[in-house]
């Protein structure tokens, strides 16, 4: 018994020696491998968050890249005529608007704001505006008042008019603040112009039904014109105040006289003249300062310029003066001198100005702007013609109007026979003369 006993001590204790270190080994093997999982499992996720940080910072730079694509780029457009390129909206300009007394031009755009802008800077380097807002709305239209020292609007959203006036700060600087009355909403179409009249006597709204309304001042409806052209296609006041006019689907021009009385007060809206001629339905037209020449362009594919100083009263109709030929692209738009010795017309983002002459075409512009043209004027002094379609407004030296002014002048100084007068038309003749050549070689 004490000899199995003595045999059994020593094989236990070695059977547990045995045990003991399998135990020991198999633990230090399964905690290598916990660590090794876990070092794995590490480097997994460090990898893992790597390719996240890519994948959010290369999306990110996608991002920045596509709304680098959609921003709007600026249109690079030169040209030697070109005098000036007015930068200051952020968003596409929709009207312009000369003041009468020539020393404003006004414009507005998307951006809810208006620009007056100073035509004595035309020519310099930088061209300084003043800025007025359009409080939670944007102007579609904008147009001086006869004293230059207020200007109309017509609201996008509000659909209605609203007045700017005149002010001058502490320090001299003007500034325009919006009047707090607007006028009525009377329109059931879209307004597609909007005029006040040189008298100030009226204002015009026109839509692209066939509606015409004449209001006072204060906002109030005089009357209302039915064009019956089914639509209008534009409608504005002549220069001169007294007459409006509109076209549209019928292939002629239709002219009213707004009367008042020696009192001032309002009588009626008669009708004045047709401009009858064109075998399609006319797109533009446009008056001379004086009222008395008249241009208009239409799908027939010409433009013709019409003598509209008549005796409308006796039944005298416009004489027609000239046609010239044109390959009409909507939208279109023309546009006459103050003078009428210049016709624009544009058509897409292109402009041209012809002669009134013989109808001859001088200058071609193309791709003025990175959309389509969406006003057309000349200022009061038919020095300049300028555009707009996108945020820049382009000012053009108007050369042909300085190459017809010249021709006239030769004309009178033939028949001229007072000396006097002859040695000023050579005098106005020879400075027409050298402005014509320093525009021309000021982009050389």
């Amino acid at each position: 018994m004490n000899m199995e006993l003595a045999f059994l001590i020593p094989v236990s204790v070695v059977l547990g020696a045995l045990v003991l270190l399998v135990v020991v080994t198999v633990g230090k093997k399964w905690g290598q491998s916990m660590q090794t999982e876990e070092q794995s499992k590490e480097r997994s996720e460090k990898k893992a968050n790597g390719t996240v940080g890519r994948t959010a910072a290369s999306k990110k730079q996608t991002k920045q890249q596509r709304l680098r694509k959609e921003r709007p780029q600026q249109h690079a457009f030169s040209h030697q005529l070109l005098a000036a390129s007015l930068k200051a909206h952020s968003g596409n300009i929709s009207s312009l608007d000369f003041s009468s007394n020539g020393k404003y031009l006004a414009s507005c755009s998307e951006d809810r704001t208006i620009r007056i802008w100073g035509t004595k800077d035309f020519l310099e380097k930088e061209h300084r505006c003043i800025r007025a807002n359009v409080e939670l709305d944007h102007a579609v239209f904008v147009r001086f008042s006869p004293d230059s020292r207020a200007f109309i609007t017509w609201l996008a959203n509000g659909e209605t008019i609203r007045i700017f006036k005149m002010s001058k700060k502490e320090d001299g600087s003007i500034t325009y603040i919006a009047s707090p009355e607007e006028f009525s909403q009377r329109h059931k179409a879209s307004v597609i112009n909007i005029g006040i009249a040189d008298t100030g006597k009226f204002i015009m709204t026109a839509s692209n039904d066939t509606t015409i309304l004449i209001w006072n001042l204060k906002g109030e409806v005089m009357a209302s014109i039915n064009t019956n052209q089914m639509t209008n296609a534009y409608a504005t006041i002549s220069p001169c105040g007294r007459f409006v006019a509109s076209c549209g689907f019928t292939p002629d021009v239709k002219v009213w006289e707004v009367c008042f009385g020696k009192g001032g007060d309002f009588r009626e809206v008669t009708r004045a003249f047709d401009l009858k001629g064109h075998s399609a339905g006319v797109h533009y037209f446009a008056f001379s300062n004086d009222s008395r020449r008249m241009a208009s362009i239409s799908k027939d594919n010409t433009w013709k310029l019409w003598d509209t100083d008549v005796e409308y009263k006796k039944q005298q109709d416009p004489y027609l003066l000239l046609t010239g030929n044109y390959t009409v692209v909507e939208p279109c738009r023309i546009a006459l001198s103050p003078d009428a010795r210049v016709v624009a017309i544009s058509c897409g983002n292109d402009m041209a100005l012809y002669n009134t002459e013989d109808g001859k075409l001088e200058e071609e512009f193309q791709n003025v702007h990175s959309e389509d043209i969406s006003d057309l004027r000349f200022d009061i002094n038919s020095r300049f013609v300028v555009t707009t379609g996108d945020r820049v407004i382009r000012v053009f030296h108007n050369t042909p109007g300085y190459r017809a002014a010249i021709r006239d002048m030769e004309k009178m100084l033939k028949k001229a026979s007072n000396s006097c007068m002859r040695q000023r038309l050579q005098q106005q003749i020879k400075e027409a003369k050298s402005a014509l050549n320093k525009v021309c070689n000021s982009r050389q």
